[in-house]
């Protein structure tokens, strides 16, 4: 490869080009003769560099043309390169966003966000509707926050979660066992007066409080960014493959569990 046809040049457009450098102005047929580029290509490799202003043609009979000067042919080959290059970099640039948004995660579909903290109005109401949409079964595992509430704090949603529930409902409950702290001695009494089938578990530690409706939805506690004590409310996701991936974690704290109420 020479300098020039780096520069963007073919083989018959170099030869063509030295060749006028040394002949000056020559017409069509005597340039394909002493270049040696084929006459039924010379006229489009004339075409060629004449739109590209690297030639330019007299106006006689027959036409002449004559090489512009190198200095000047070498900026227009330099700058049309630099332009390629510009578009080559924009397209690689576009290339790499697009590879780099799909090797994000995607976010999850239908989802929300409520606003509440533990045991307030609107929460035990939000509860409340949400086991309503319960039809089978319920994954249910509580830790932090409600590890350093008080009881008080969380009998309204508790009255809330069981309230929503209805009798054909088969509900697993898992406690953390500082969640179990919380929990009042009338505890077994309140689960055992409810017409849902309740099996409740207990393990040393939970990360994360969140519960699986159906194996369709699963609610996440959010944790309060200031108080451990709290929470700032709760996101509902239906995205299958984020369920499935909760429910998954669900089985492997409940299979390292232990019952809590014999």
């Amino acid at each position: 490869m020479t300098e020039l046809s780096e520069l963007g040049l073919s083989s018959y457009e170099e030869k063509v080009y030295r060749t006028l450098l040394v002949t000056g102005a020559v017409t069509a047929a005597e340039l394909s003769d002493t270049s040696g580029v084929p006459k039924g290509r010379i006229y489009d490799v004339l075409n060629g560099l004449e739109s590209r202003k690297l030639i330019w043609r007299q106006s006689s009979n027959p036409n002449r043309y004559v090489a512009v000067q190198p200095e000047t042919v070498v900026d227009r080959l330099l700058a049309e390169r630099a332009y390629e290059l510009k578009q080559e970099w924009d397209r690689y640039r576009k290339k790499a966003d697009t590879v780099r948004s799909n090797l994000l995660p995607t976010p999850p579909t239908e989802s929300s966000f409520w606003l509440g903290s533990l045991g307030s109005d609107e929460m035990s109401t939000a509860l409340q509707q949400h086991m309503r949409t319960a039809e089978n079964v319920v994954q249910a595992a509580i830790g932090p926050p409600y590890e350093d509430a008080t009881w008080e704090t969380l009998q309204s949603e508790v009255e809330g979660f069981f309230e929503g529930a209805n009798a054909d409902l088969s509900v697993n409950l898992l406690f953390s066992e500082k969640a179990v702290t919380v929990l009042p001695d009338r505890f077994p009494h309140l689960i055992e007066s409810q017409s849902t089938d309740i099996t409740v578990r207990t393990i040393p530690d939970i990360a994360l409080s969140f519960d699986i409706v159906d194996n369709v939805e699963t609610t996440i506690d959010v944790l309060h960014p200031v108080s451990d004590e709290d929470r700032i409310g709760v996101i509902g996701i239906k995205d299958p493959q984020v369920v499935s991936e909760f429910e998954k974690h669900f089985q492997q704290l409940w299979s390292n569990s232990v019952p809590l109420l014999d």
